[in-house]
């Protein structure tokens, strides 16, 4: 009884009221009209020079190529023009001794190669028709003839991006560290390597891969509102929505097509209440947050994405494990345990060794609901490194796991709650309807004896249970990915629950709010983003182009070395 007191009172430590919810909000809010006047700001708020997003119905065949980590992934798109798409793939392991080369030159020239050897396997015609045009090229139209691939390039680390294809690189990260490359251009150092293979490929456009998750969404869902939010939820999280220009007030370098009066923005909310004005901080959360390698920032993100969560869970169970009085993962004997035997921590258990525990158990704990909890005791003793833990052992770790994954999932809607607000695209009226009363409250009601009060919010809570059916017109779409969203029980229901209870969204405005699975934000995405890219170009683009590959053929000919 004692444990499951204690795990009963931890998850108290976890709960967001409604209260909460409405107060983090007004302070996402804040931060990101924060972001949009000025930088050095708690959300970065990054113009993306992207200011369209696709309809569905476009066409064509982009490459797009993504370096986020250990390896290098090449990819070919074609777009139907019916939201469907054909991608065709190849990834390779960056070599260690190039991520810690001495000159970018190492690094880009071998990614360069990697899609000439793509373009040779799976574009072959299209690859040798260019070696052989390139001989001929005489006239702009002649040229144009060459069917120039447009590229993508998901660049996944720390840039100052100054335009649709330019950006600086600030820093490396996840064990790259190339000096010679920072403060240099991140398209132009590739672009001048794929030059020197003479391949037919411009990189159009530098994509964050939270922009191509918006854009994959608005290609392959079309409504007729168009997707406001690509949102991520995985191991890390960020999200990358359409604003109005006249609401980005900060300086932008570089052009951009100002016809269309938006363009997309990358939040970086991982950073969002980095002072922790708002935010809920636990016991827990600061233990988490001073042993992390990055103590006071990106704080919103450690209450949310998986790699954090996991990590929270085994802070919370090691600090149960040292109260004496508590009875976690140890019997007093063998009589009280339905495997007979005693529950016992094994001595390289994950629970001694941080960031050792995978957030997929939360989604476990969430999932069993059987009597015997048998799959999740299964998963403690291979997950944890726990042996014979008992029923009740696994009771508690359902019960906190259950609130930790709840927080994150409530404080996920905020993010999404905020960008919808922020940006207006529920009409007014839309939260006339008030969001339905907590189950708490309606019993507070029927204890406090106010009986017409509670029937009222009873009768609104069966409401909403049923839904109402939305018009197309007003439904306002969210596009998300990660692990969190796709394989967390409930992920959605929590982060809807607290739309719900917003000032500004309530029960009629959640019901407009569309959330639907956007996959390859790097790969798709990353392909709309160039033609998004193409469609802007200029004719001076063109022309400059056009002189990079004559001075390239001249070079062939031998005139440059007379």
């Amino acid at each position: 009884m004692a444990l499951a007191a204690e795990s009963q009172r931890i998850a108290k430590e976890f709960e967001l009221s409604d209260e909460d919810v409405q107060k983090i909000t007004n302070e996402f809010i804040f931060e990101m009209n924060e972001g949009l006047e000025k930088n050095a700001t708690s959300m970065s708020q990054i113009p993306t020079y992207v200011t369209g997003v696709p309809n569905g119905t476009e066409k064509g065949l982009y490459l797009a190529v993504d370096l986020g980590g250990t390896n290098f992934r090449v990819c070919s798109i074609q777009l139907h023009g019916d939201t469907t798409f054909t991608i065709v793939q190849s990834k390779v392991a960056i070599p260690r001794e190039l991520m810690v080369a001495k000159t970018a030159t190492e690094l880009f020239s071998f990614l360069a190669k990697q899609i000439e050897l793509f373009l040779k396997n799976h574009h072959e015609d299209h690859f040798n028709a260019h070696i052989r045009r390139r001989q001929t090229v005489s006239t702009p139209e002649g040229y144009r003839d060459e069917h120039i691939f447009r590229l993508g390039f998901t660049f996944s680390f720390p840039v100052h991006q100054v335009g649709i294809n330019k950006g600086t690189i600030i820093r490396w990260t996840k064990g790259f560290d190339i000096a010679d490359a920072v403060g240099q251009d991140v398209c132009a150092l590739l672009q001048k390597e794929i030059d020197i293979l003479k391949l037919p490929v411009k990189v159009a456009a530098l994509v964050n891969d939270t922009v191509g998750t918006l854009m994959a969404r608005s290609y392959t869902s079309p409504g007729k509102t168009g997707t406001l939010l690509g949102a991520i939820f995985g191991t890390g999280t960020n999200g990358a929505y359409v604003e109005k220009l006249s609401k980005i007030t900060k300086p932008m370098e570089g052009d951009y097509d100002k016809t269309t009066g938006e363009m997309v923005v990358n939040t970086e909310w991982g950073s969002f209440d980095n002072s922790l004005k708002t935010l809920p901080n636990t016991i827990y959360d600061q233990i988490l947050d001073k042993d992390s390698i990055n103590p006071g920032i990106q704080m919103f993100e450690k209450r949310i994405s998986g790699m954090f969560l996991g990590e929270i869970l085994r802070i919370v169970l090691v600090k149960t494990l040292a109260n004496p009085s508590i009875a976690l993962f140890r019997d007093d004997n063998s009589s009280t345990n339905d495997f007979k035997t005693t529950a016992s921590v094994d001595a390289d258990s994950p629970l001694h060794t941080q960031w050792a525990v995978d957030s997929s158990i939360l989604s476990i704990a969430e999932s069993d609901s059987s009597s015997t909890l048998s799959v999740l005791r299964q998963s403690i003793e291979e997950k944890l490194g726990v042996s014979a833990p008992s029923i009740e052992d696994a009771q508690a770790v359902k019960t906190i796991a259950h609130a930790i994954a709840k927080r994150a999932a409530r404080l996920a809607g905020v993010a999404i709650g905020g960008i919808v607000l922020q940006t207006g695209r529920l009409k007014p009226g839309a939260s006339s309807v008030p969001g339905p009363a907590s189950t708490a409250h309606i019993v507070e009601d029927l204890k406090a004896g106010n009986l017409v009060d509670a029937a009222a919010a009873t009768a609104s809570k069966l409401a909403d249970t049923a839904g109402l059916a939305v018009n197309e017109d007003e439904v306002v779409d969210i596009g998300v990915d990660g692990s969190l969203v796709e394989f967390y029980p409930d992920f959605e229901a929590y982060m809807r629950e607290a739309l719900r209870v917003m000032d500004g969204i309530g029960a009629a405005g959640e019901r407009r709010i569309r959330i639907g699975i956007a996959k390859d934000g790097s790969g798709v995405g990353a392909a709309l983003i160039a033609l998004v890219a193409a469609k802007m170009e200029k004719p001076l683009d063109y022309l400059n182009d056009l002189d990079r590959k004559l001075e390239g053929v001249k070079e062939d000919d031998g005139l440059l070395h007379a």
